[in-house]
């Protein structure tokens, strides 16, 4: 039947405690030696029990595992830090870096008109020299704008101005082509008169009738 799982956590009982640590040190120093065997390690290990006794295991020497060790760390503990003319260059390039944005900031602070009491005279006609030139530039900026728009207003309208012309022109072939043919006798008559079949007859063919006055009347 197989153990029970050991539940980890500090065992009250003085003398169950002791034989514990003794069984479970002796275990750990059997496992550091035959890893040191099977591995060709080096290997060091140091316990101090409750009541302050040391024990330990060296594959090898002791002080020279201790010593290589506090190199490997100092060794590891000076390639995470970098090197003092590093670190001052660095810190140089932030100084620079933070005084130049305390002078934007003050010079947008000007610009806004806010913060002017330490200026003086020079300073203040070189801040006005500045918003003029900017006031200058945004002017210009401006008409370039309005003058783009005007253009683009103007495209706009020759564009409907061609389509309502190209929209004239198929109004009038449509009605061009609605409009029946006129027939011969549509035509103007002269006050609805017959046009006749025949050639037409001279002005002399057609002469008034004289009334003679001795012919009875009809």
């Amino acid at each position: 039947m197989g153990r029970g799982k050991v539940v980890l956590q500090r065992i009250e009982n003085k003398i169950s405690r002791q034989v514990t640590f003794s069984k479970r040190r002796n275990g750990l120093l059997k496992k550091a030696y035959e890893l040191s065997i099977l591995c060709d390690a080096e290997v060091a290990v140091v316990l101090f029990s409750h009541a302050g006794r040391l024990s330990q295991f060296s594959s090898s020497n002791m002080l020279k595992t201790l010593e290589r060790y506090q190199r490997y760390i100092y060794a590891s503990q000076d390639a995470a830090v970098p090197p003092s003319d590093v670190m001052q260059n660095n810190y140089q390039e932030y100084v620079k870096l933070k005084a130049r944005v305390e002078v934007l900031q003050r010079s947008q602070r000007n610009l806004l008109g806010e913060d002017l009491a330490p200026l003086g005279t020079t300073e203040l006609d070189q801040l006005e020299s500045q918003v003029d030139k900017t006031l200058k530039q945004i002017k210009s900026r401006k008409t370039q704008v309005l003058l783009d728009e005007l253009c683009d207003l103007k495209r706009k309208q020759q564009m409907l101005q061609d389509a309502n012309m190209s929209l004239k022109r198929k109004l009038d072939e449509i009605e061009v082509g609605a409009t029946p043919p006129q027939l011969p006798w549509q035509g103007d008559c002269g006050g609805g008169g017959v046009l006749s079949d025949g050639p037409t007859q001279p002005e002399h063919f057609f002469q008034a009738l004289k009334c003679d006055p001795s012919l009875p009347p009809a």
